[in-house]
């Protein structure tokens, strides 16, 4: 393939605007040192990059979730969630060989009724109203 040209392209990856983002995001990766899958043949990063959509050694799919995970500010973790009611009842549960750095590490909340509650709303002031206001 002596040109590259977005038609060469264009069946792999359909839209041209995500072409274009996908090509310069693999352009620019080749840049900061990532290994290319193609013959360079005296060729610039973004003729590469084409080539390698177009000879489908790359996953355009693979490309697009590379380029989405670069551009995130925060990425969120898939971490699995403690058991709601475990976290409910407070009660926590410790092994026998448990160290008391682990026990020290245990997270204890206080238990407060209804009416203890009530109470503790009903004895709220207000704020003092300022002039400023």
């Amino acid at each position: 393939m002596a040109r590259v040209t977005v038609e060469d392209c264009i069946d792999k990856v359909d839209n041209r605007f995500e072409l274009v983002l996908l090509a310069s995001h693999r352009a620019r990766l080749i840049s900061q040192g990532a290994a290319i899958t193609i013959d360079r043949d005296n060729d610039k990063n973004p003729v590469v990059a084409l080539r390698e959509i177009a000879d489908e050694t790359l996953s355009p799919d693979d490309l697009k979730e590379d380029l989405i995970h670069s551009l995130q500010k925060h990425v969120e973790v898939d971490e699995p969630e403690a058991d709601p009611a475990t976290l409910l009842s407070g009660d926590a549960v410790f092994s026998e060989t448990a160290d008391d750095d682990d026990q020290a590490d245990v997270v204890t909340f206080d238990r407060m009724s209804e009416e203890e509650l009530l109470a503790g709303i009903e004895g709220l002031v207000p704020p003092e109203k300022s002039e400023d206001y």
